[in-house]
């Protein structure tokens, strides 16, 4: 009896090979307890202790074409239930996301907030006011506009002008905040559609791919053919250089 107490009775124990890794299971336990991306953030805007929570961001702020636009979200934090995380489940910074992820996303943020503005600034008033001026005053707009009764506003990174609403500063909010998160994704969906239909109203410079941002394929064809009524001529960029503007 006291030599079967001692013998080994786990399966493959006598070859290391086939050995179980502790480590290994260790990883797994808690890859499977690690919240998914989307309800990570909304746990962030739980925790503010309000019930609502409205964020901000913008897309195109550092691009040599098109417009300058600015989202704003607001949502009920008390209201988000299990459906309504798990549809948020792949919510993240815009930038995490591809062009298909992007668009998969929006649905579900227009279907899950309570309000939605976007605010979309052109080029010529960019190229008036400067983009930082431009940039803050389109968030404090959309945030405004959005904002209800005892709601915290955010914004990613810093904050905007005085609106009448109390506001945070998160830093790298879109990759924090569920708020923030979402208002990147409506920011960018809404930007790079505008750019994809002024690609077919202004051919040549490519818009389709690069949604104005400066690519070499972008500046190679400012070179080539000059700009057009979409491309910022305040920003001091190395593509107009070689121009007679």
């Amino acid at each position: 009896m006291a030599a079967a107490v001692g013998s080994p009775t786990t399966a493959g124990a006598g070859d290391p090979s086939r050995a179980p890794d502790p480590s290994a299971r260790r990883s797994s336990r808690r890859a499977r307890r690690k919240p998914s991306t989307g309800r990570r953030l909304v746990q962030f805007d739980r925790g503010l202790g309000v019930r609502y929570v409205a964020g901000a961001d913008e897309a195109g702020r550092g691009c040599l074409a098109g417009p300058l636009v600015a989202a704003a979200v607001l949502l009920d934090v008390e209201a988000l239930g299990v459906r309504e995380v798990r549809a948020l489940s792949a919510l993240n910074d815009s930038k995490q996301h591809n062009a298909e992820a992007r668009e998969m996303l929006y649905p579900v943020v227009m279907r899950t907030a309570l309000r939605v503005v976007v605010v979309s600034r052109c080029v010529r008033g960019i190229d008036g006011r400067g983009l930082h001026r431009t940039n803050l005053a389109a968030l404090r707009d959309a945030l405004a506009r959005v904002a209800r009764p005892d709601c915290l506003c955010l914004v990613d990174g810093f904050s905007v002008p005085d609106f009448g609403h109390p506001q945070r500063a998160v830093v790298n909010g879109d990759a924090t905040s569920a708020a923030i998160a979402a208002a990147s994704i409506v920011a960018k969906v809404t930007r790079d559609r505008f750019m994809h239909r002024a690609d077919g109203l202004h051919p040549g410079w490519d818009f389709a791919s690069h949604v104005g941002y400066s690519t070499p394929e972008h500046r190679d064809a400012i070179q080539r053919i000059g700009v057009s009524p979409l491309h910022r001529m305040s920003f001091q960029s190395t593509a107009y250089q070689q121009l007679a503007l």
